[in-house]
């Protein structure tokens, strides 16, 4: 049994080799491919329009640091047949803003971003707000309802969305600036550990980065999906974790859990600060690794953080631990489902700090530093002064 082991072992090395060899030259075929697309089109970049009625909105016109973010008087937009108008009070940041910001990874160029300056001049995505003027067709929402979701260029005072998009009525129970923490944030939890990361009751549950926007919503979570939660954070995030739900916390100062005896079912990485081979350590021999995100935002290279979810994506079909990048798709009903637990109080955002609009360079430079406890919220109304 063991000669015939290892006569059929070097064969399958083999085979494994030339399809991993395939892939790698179809995924720089496809990079050449989108790069030559980007060139052709990436001095397009959508008009900043301006007039009257106007408002104001953070845009931005070339990558580089915070400080390329600009507060503008542009025109207020007015809603079509099937959109909502609406007053937005408050936004909240996320990771995906000073990517967008700064052009990285430099892959993303390749794409939604634009190779050699912004397509899209508009920031943010997360909001809550009042419905000040509705279409002709909506019949979802009226003048004067509160609500919460997620929409480009949600650094603004006023928006306008489709009713029947990711938008839902905000729970009366919670304020502007908490709704407008959960969209990204609470809908990435919400989706990584139910329809990826699959939690059942009595699973073990780890969540690397639960002290941050994603890891507040995902201890909340995990822990009403029945798992077994492990929190792992910062030490003076511990009891804040634990407060959350956390069975156990970990310190990652003091304690890689990479290297520990314990195996989780089900983990949930928000960092991407441990290599592969660790998170592989950690999991059980069926267990589910869900990449959420990771990597600072000077991160080099031509697709930076996204080095080790590839690597994963390769590694999976020859494993039996499954492993891959996720990313959330806002949608109206998983919104409505958080705003129900918000109502019920089974979840609650955690919110670090909050920035009028104007400060809003500091608040995207605060988050980069990837310290936040929860959520750094914008409070749209204050947005007088530049």
């Amino acid at each position: 049994m063991t000669q015939r082991s290892s006569e059929t072992s070097p064969p399958r090395k083999g085979r494994i080799r030339r399809v991993l060899r395939r892939v790698f030259y179809a995924i720089i075929i496809l990079i050449a491919a989108l790069a030559l697309y980007a060139w052709v089109t990436g001095a397009r970049q959508e008009a900043i329009e301006t007039g009257e009625p106007h408002m104001k909105a953070v845009v931005y016109t070339e990558y580089g640091s915070p400080d390329v973010l600009q507060i503008r008087d542009i025109k207020k937009p007015a809603p079509n047949d099937n959109e909502i108008l609406v007053k937005v009070h408050a936004a909240a940041v996320n990771p995906l803003d000073w990517h967008f910001i700064r052009g990285t990874p430099f892959i993303g160029r390749l794409g939604l971003m634009g190779l050699r300056k912004p397509k899209v001049p508009r920031l943010g995505v997360d909001y809550a707000g009042t419905v000040e003027a509705v279409g002709k067709n909506v019949r979802l929402f009226k003048p004067g309802d509160e609500v919460f979701g997620g929409k480009t260029g949600a650094f603004a005072e006023y928006l306008c969305t489709r009713a029947d998009r990711a938008v839902t009525v905000k729970p009366a129970n919670v304020t502007f600036q908490q709704a407008a923490s959960v969209p990204i944030a609470g809908v990435t939890a919400l989706q990584g550990l139910r329809d990826k990361g699959h939690v059942q009751p009595g699973q073990k549950v780890l969540i690397n980065g639960a002290s941050g926007g994603v890891g507040t919503f995902a201890v909340q979570l995990a822990k009403l999906f029945g798992g077994e939660v492990t929190g792992v954070c910062s030490t003076r995030n511990l009891e804040l974790v634990r407060s959350l739900g956390a069975a156990h916390v970990i310190d990652y100062t003091k304690e890689d859990f990479t290297k520990g005896k314990e195996r989780y079912d089900v983990i949930l990485d928000n960092v991407g600060n441990q290599p592969l081979s660790g998170f592989r350590r950690a999991l059980d021999s069926n267990g589910i690794l869900v990449m959420i995100g990771g990597g600072g935002p000077n991160d080099g290279g031509l697709i930076g953080p996204m080095g080790r979810p590839v690597k994963a994506l390769l590694m999976s079909p020859f494993t039996s631990q499954k492993m891959g990048m996720f990313m959330a798709e806002l949608t109206k009903g998983d919104l409505t489902a958080l705003g129900d637990l918000m109502q019920t109080g089974k979840v609650t955002p955690v919110i670090d700090r909050i920035y009028p609009l104007r400060e809003i360079p500091d608040a995207i430079r605060y988050l980069e530093e990837g310290h936040a406890r929860g959520k750094v919220v914008i409070n749209v109304e204050d947005s007088d002064g530049t």
